[in-house]
């Protein structure tokens, strides 16, 4: 998997998902919703903490081999940031919408959002990042997103609110791994917005009746 390919190798559970955040594979917006989903949902850091161990004792078993270039891969290691642990996600303030990392990679607070409208009902804030289109949603309560299938590999991190589709419910903390071998519905749930954070690194495809796209994306 390159730092700009989220499905050279296939991602389809949370497990999986952790595993390549640890092994440093995840370009940097998907690492980012990984250390926000381990500061709002801590159980998952037992399992990081893990495979960090467990990646350590293999490193310690390898043979010992020359590095080439040893001065250009030390000062490129020394200039990069160092690798975010989910024993050592630093937490924000309380009650912040934001967690720490998201903030820190956006650069403004919740309250700040530049959004645009883009449906009745649904808006959001996108940027490209290595490759990924990287947004923030806000979608209505009750309403419902076009079914739809992914030509790529989509993450979701719920932020506030949740919402429902064929696979069940997704609430603040939760993560939503879509491919193209997910076609479904979001329903944002009544009692409050839905905010989000994803990560994808290929356009969705409609589908569905065409009487439903279009109720769907009139809102």
């Amino acid at each position: 998997m390159t730092k700009t390919d989220m499905v050279h190798e296939q991602i389809d559970t949370i497990d999986a998902l952790m595993a390549h955040y640890v092994a440093g594979s995840l370009p940097e917006p998907a690492r980012v919703l990984v250390r926000s989903h381990l500061q709002m949902k801590p159980d998952n850091r037992r399992l990081v903490s893990s495979l960090e161990l467990l990646a350590g004792e293999a490193l310690e078993r390898s043979p010992e081999a020359a590095i080439a270039d040893r001065d250009q891969r030390l000062a490129a290691i020394f200039s990069s940031a160092p690798p975010a642990s989910g024993s050592h996600v630093s937490k924000g303030p309380a009650g912040a919408p934001f967690p720490q990392a998201l903030r820190d990679l956006l650069g403004f607070e919740a309250e700040d959002v530049p959004w645009r409208r883009r449906l009745p009902g649904f808006k959001d804030y996108s940027f490209d990042m290595q490759g990924c289109e990287v947004s923030l949603m806000w979608i209505r309560p009750g309403r419902a997103l076009p079914a739809h299938t992914h030509k790529g590999m989509e993450l979701i991190l719920i932020l506030d609110g949740a919402f429902n589709d064929e696979r069940g419910h997704f609430g603040p903390g939760d993560i939503s791994i879509a491919d193209e071998t997910v076609e479904h519905r979001p329903v944002a749930e009544k009692d409050r917005p839905c905010i989000a954070f994803a990560v994808s690194n290929g356009p969705v495809r409609l589908t569905g009746s065409l009487r439903q796209m279009i109720g769907d994306l009139i809102g």
